[in-house]
């Protein structure tokens, strides 16, 4: 494993803030699969002060009063959409995998970079009007994100925001996105 470093880092919330998540980011090579390398987060996630730093930073760049709600996307979207919402003073919706969720739930599915997934929302998470901040851990060919932003204007929902900590921009997800804004605090 290495840490994601690299002379240039950039991001939407500037080089100080790209380089603090540059700096807890691990590269796993041949995961989940031969040939995958795995950018690991979770030494953000377990380091209180850079995550307090990352979390306050994506609350301040939205503006406590843009979102009414922060959606997570599984799984580890669902950590920073906590932390974002107990900032805020907001509530927090996750969007899972599907089967996971109890009540009735709107579907979405999409191509992933080595196969098919499915997504769900409960079709009651929102009101009409509604403002979401959408966060993820990480951005990479954007059809995750794409099929949850879809999936809250489904619910109701409109959309705020969309944030990811770490943006693989050579995967071509913000493309895909547009015209929609994507915030990423490390774009490699």
């Amino acid at each position: 494993m290495t840490e994601t470093h690299s002379a240039e880092v950039r991001g939407d919330s500037g080089e100080a803030t790209a380089r603090l998540v540059a700096s807890r980011v691990l590269d796993v090579p041949d995961f989940p699969k031969p040939g995958v390398v795995f950018k690991d987060l979770m030494p953000l996630f377990a380091d209180g002060e850079a995550f307090r730093e990352v979390i306050d930073g994506i609350v301040a760049y939205h503006g406590r009063d843009t979102f009414d709600t922060v959606v997570g996307i599984e799984a580890r979207g669902f950590v920073v959409a906590a932390a974002i919402a107990y900032a805020a003073g907001v509530g927090v919706v996750p969007v899972r995998k599907a089967g996971k969720l109890p009540r009735a739930a709107y579907a979405a599915s999409y191509e992933l970079e080595y196969g098919e997934a499915t997504l769900e929302v409960h079709q009651d998470a929102f009101t009409a009007g509604h403002r979401v901040l959408v966060v993820d851990d990480v951005l990479a060919t954007g059809g995750t994100a794409a099929a949850t932003l879809d999936l809250v204007e489904r619910a109701g929902g409109t959309i705020a925001g969309f944030t990811v900590l770490l943006e693989l921009s050579f995967l071509g997800g913000r493309q895909r996105l547009a015209p929609r804004p994507v915030h990423a605090l490390l774009t490699v």
